[in-house]
């Protein structure tokens, strides 16, 4: 297996964006190392392609699971959203019931 060795100006795991933890890969580190992969295989030997499929199948499971936590993460902020005003025209109502007169019985 070839060793990849980060170009000048990027981090420790190959990427010049955000830092990832040791051991946490994003989308863009798996497909520089597939292209990696891809370029230093022998040419007489070359990778297996049930071992490519599986390794595109983990890319396309890494890239629906991230778009599906930003879509959580999204979600989440406009329910809180919501929930703020919720709260707000509650507090209104009760602010209304408390200051509004008491009714009066009808007279007879």
């Amino acid at each position: 297996m070839t060793t990849v060795t980060p170009t000048s100006g990027a981090d420790a795991t190959g990427t010049t964006g955000a830092k990832n933890t040791l051991g946490q890969l994003g989308s863009g580190d798996f497909l520089k190392l597939m292209t990696t992969q891809l370029s230093q295989q022998d040419p007489f030997n070359p990778t297996d392609n049930t071992e490519m499929l599986a390794q595109m199948a983990q890319f396309t499971s890494l890239s629906q699971a991230t778009e599906m936590a930003q879509g959580i993460t999204e979600l989440n902020a406009r329910m809180a959203g919501i929930a703020d005003k919720l709260d707000a025209v509650l507090a209104a109502q009760q602010a209304a019931k408390a200051a509004a007169p008491a009714p009066s019985a009808p007279s007879a």
